[in-house]
């Protein structure tokens, strides 16, 4: 008994201890994990962006021809990408037995699932963080319509959350800030390539990707063939110039491919620390620099792939000029466990603030 006694006191001055070195709260709402960010409006922010961000490297695959490592793009689960600070999440839809499915490329290679049990893991995430704005963005590689698109977001009962602009045949000139999506609580922004926006009366919010964003090119297997033209949409393709001053939002393309035996593009993973870093042949810093000055702003989207690896979380922090101000972003510590499970250590010293607070609280 007098053990326990001494050991109470031990812990009450520890807890004591705690709250005094624990440091305050910062009671201004971080937008986008940045209360910077709040003010700012949706177009003149960067978002990383995890491209095919379903699709794992330690998943089930039905391919045997590729292992999983060779098809998948990320180490963990869209939703630690979201904990993480991405923000813009791509995905491919296709038709599978007559339901829509995310496939990589194809569903005999792999299938992540349908599109609906995706939407409502991030409906939970955005539930559960209400001052952040995401951006999906879906391939549509067997051209559903937008009734069939539409059908997945309310079988997800995640629509109430979607962005519909003013217009969506036309590019905006002006995009609401953060804190104005966030106080509608219109906090999704959904593109889609492609959907003709002037057939499109189901579904509105379900924005044709083209009208509002352009591209620069993909499919890269080569660290010095980065480029910053424009590519998509097709009609400004090389027209890097007009489709910098057309509105629409640009979207830098940044990952490196390698062909294997086949002729078949996969993720080179073994050049993505500089792929996604701030030195070397084809860094992403470099490559978002060069990109801002060929289009006269910063890019609105840097999608990679294997976002975690590198320095990607950091570069898109210093270009939106919140390195020094970004709040709980969740950086994953493991990538064995993508799907399963993710663990994580929060930046800072939240960590530490919230384990010295379990202890005494649970005394």
């Amino acid at each position: 008994m007098q053990g326990l006694f001494y050991y109470s006191l031990l812990l009450q001055a520890a807890c004591a201890l705690g709250a005094v070195l624990a440091p305050r709260q910062n009671t201004t709402v971080a937008c986008n994990n940045s209360p910077e960010l709040c003010s700012r409006s949706y177009s003149n922010i960067t978002q990383l962006g995890a491209h095919d961000s379903p699709f794992l490297v330690n998943a089930s695959s039905n391919s045997n021809t590729f292992s999983i490592s060779e098809a998948g793009n990320q180490n963990v689960d869209s939703i630690a990408q979201l904990s993480a600070g991405v923000r813009l999440l791509t995905a491919q839809v296709h038709n599978y037995n007559g339901a829509w499915h995310l496939c990589h490329s194809s569903c005999s290679l792999l299938d992540a699932g349908t599109l609906s049990s995706w939407l409502s893991g991030i409906k939970k995430w955005l539930d559960g963080n209400p001052h952040d704005v995401v951006t999906i963005l879906l391939v549509n590689s067997d051209n559903a319509a937008a009734a069939d698109l539409d059908s997945e977001f309310q079988a997800a009962n995640i629509k109430s959350y979607a962005y519909t602009p003013p217009s969506t045949t036309t590019a905006l000139e002006t995009w609401p800030t953060l804190q104005d999506m966030i106080a509608n609580n219109t906090r999704l922004v959904t593109f889609v390539a492609s959907l003709a926006p002037s057939s499109n009366t189901a579904a509105p919010y379900l924005l044709d990707e083209f009208t509002f964003v352009f591209e620069n090119p993909y499919n890269v297997t080569s660290p010095t063939n980065f480029s910053c033209a424009a590519e998509r949409p097709p009609s400004l393709d090389g027209q890097t110039a007009t489709a910098a001053s057309s509105g629409r939002l640009p979207l830098v393309n940044h990952f490196l491919d390698q062909q294997d035996g086949l002729g078949i593009n996969t993720p080179n993973t073994t050049y993505i620390t500089t792929t996604n870093g701030a030195t070397g042949v084809g860094n992403l810093q470099q490559a978002a620099s060069d990109c801002a000055g060929v289009y006269g702003r910063a890019p609105a989207f840097l999608l990679v792939d294997f976002f975690d690896e590198g320095s990607a979380i950091n570069i898109v922090n210093n270009l939106n000029g919140v390195a020094a101000s970004t709040t709980g972003q969740v950086i994953p510590s493991t990538s064995s466990n993508a799907g399963i499970t993710t663990k994580g250590t929060h930046q800072g010293w939240f960590g530490v603030t919230v384990a010295v607070s379990l202890v005494c609280y649970f005394f």
